[in-house]
């Protein structure tokens, strides 16, 4: 999740106005937090092995505030980024009383009785498939880093996996990611140092070096995040509204994940007031990001979802060891800084694979449906096609033109429209959802794979759900299943 908590400030934070001291203060912040978040997640949320980080569907919403006429005009940067990020923090929190609200009164629960195999399916799939423009494409930024990881990544864990160098412990099959990432940063590290990219565009600088961006020198040895280090958050009505859609976003991304974490874990798909559960600790989580000011929300890391698979590890302690780490080295600014040097290449590659399990994961929902209906065909083919196809016309028109699609006078309306309908899982689970739910269903509910999933839908219908769901400290007597 490095290369998403690196990449959001340092995509923002300049345009705020802020310098490298306070684009490395934001890292840290949102890893902080990010590692609170995994660890409300694993223990009173859905429970799964699900890691929580900054997500990139707050983007357009967070730009339309940056841009905000009355922010603009502040002529001192420095003053300009700190009334920037209280305006972004006051949007947060009042938006993140939507996952809030939809969470603990077990609404999204009641709503998810609307999905089936058939509907999950494309909203799954896109989790992962509309991040495509974060694999390959940024693997091209510096080809001499991206191919060679991710050639090793899929030779290590596909073709050396048997192979045990120390007996009965699969270091090929757990460790892939590790041993990849490692080397490939080392020779990106020869490569800097011996003068490589001295003479290089900047862009190809700084995609490739492992020096960039003054972030090491720019971080303190110990910082530690605190709630309103940025100052009392300020409110307004229309920027809290264009945050909300990013909100709703992440409200689809995370159903998406937390069902695909399941089927990864081995676990089965969590019932409606788990989820619903989730989705409240979920708001929780935005909640301490506005307070914090971590610049962006949170939603499920749709990366550590797919290395579940990848790796064959899905234990909820590991991830909750794991959350420690993060907030240890968020702490310990230096050493934070220095993972935070990885060139991006290098998580691109691991996304090819990992959004790309993921994007299996929700194909493999089909095989509880009839795919010989053509009802189904059209439904999953028509949800793939509008996922992929309404998001990058959006993108496309916002990159040429500056501007999304939806032009009123009303600029929260237009970021609010733009947000909504750039998110690919979004757009899946509308149309697939509303098509599902319309046509024939009386007819079509055995080849909708209805009977194999309604066993899944309350807490009681499976006797393992105990088992991967229940509290800890016994806090069921008080929180009952609904």
């Amino acid at each position: 999740m490095l290369g998403t908590t690196v990449m959001i400030p340092t995509l923002l934070v300049p345009l705020m106005g802020g310098t490298d001291g306070e684009k490395i203060r934001v890292i840290q912040t949102l890893l902080f937090v990010s590692g609170l978040n995994t660890l409300l997640q694993a223990l009173f949320g859905t429970r799964l092995p699900t890691v929580i980080g900054g997500s990139f569907a707050y983007v357009i919403p967070i730009l339309y505030i940056i841009d905000d006429s009355s922010l603009q005009k502040i002529a001192n940067p420095h003053d300009r980024f700190i009334h920037t990020m209280r305006a972004i923090q006051g949007a947060v929190i009042i938006a993140s009383s939507i996952q809030i609200v939809l969470g603990f009164s077990q609404l999204w629960g009641v709503f998810s009785r609307f999905f089936s195999p058939l509907g999950l399916a494309p909203v799954i799939g896109l989790v992962g498939l509309g991040l495509f423009q974060r694999g390959f494409p940024s693997v091209g930024d510096c080809v001499e880093i991206g191919i060679p990881m991710l050639i090793l990544l899929i030779g290590l864990s596909q073709y050396a996996k048997n192979y045990r160098p120390f007996k009965d412990i699969p270091i090929f099959e757990r460790f892939p990611v590790v041993i990849s990432v490692l080397a490939i940063w080392v020779f990106a590290t020869i490569l800097t140092g011996a003068g490589a990219y001295n003479h290089r565009p900047a862009r190809t600088q700084s995609n490739c070096r492992t020096d960039r961006a003054n972030l090491i020198s720019s971080a303190p040895w110990i910082k530690f995040p605190y709630p309103l280090q940025w100052g009392p958050p300020t409110f307004n009505a229309g920027h809290a509204v264009a945050m909300m859609a990013g909100v709703l976003v992440s409200l689809a991304e995370s159903t998406g994940g937390y069902v695909a974490a399941s089927r990864l874990a081995i676990a089965t798909p969590p019932p409606a007031n788990v989820l619903s559960r989730g989705i409240g600790w979920q708001g929780v989580g935005i909640l301490l990001d506005g307070l914090y000011g971590t610049l962006t929300g949170s939603t499920v890391s749709v990366e550590n979802v797919g290395l579940l698979g990848f790796t064959r590890v899905g234990s909820r302690r590991v991830v909750q060891i794991s959350a420690a780490f993060m907030i240890f080295f968020s702490i310990l600014g230096k050493f934070g800084a220095v993972f935070a040097s990885i060139p991006f290449p290098i998580f691109a590659a691991l996304y090819c694979v990992l959004f790309g399990l993921i994007t299996s994961v929700g194909i493999s929902f089909l095989q509880f449906t009839n795919m010989n209906s053509i009802r189904n065909l059209t439904i999953v083919g028509l949800s793939l096609f509008l996922g992929i196809s309404v998001p990058q016309y959006f993108d496309n028109t916002l990159a040429t033109s500056g501007r999304g699609p939806v032009r009123s006078n009303a600029g929260w309306f237009n970021a609010f429209l733009n947000t909504i309908f750039m998110s690919p899982p979004l757009v899946g689970m509308i149309v697939s959802v509303v098509l599902d739910n319309t046509v024939d269903v009386v007819k079509a509910k055995k080849d909708r794979g209805m009977p194999w999933w309604v066993k899944f839908r309350t807490f009681r219908g499976d006797s393992r759900n105990e088992e991967f769901y229940t509290l800890p400290f016994n806090l069921n007597r008080f929180f009952p299943p609904t």
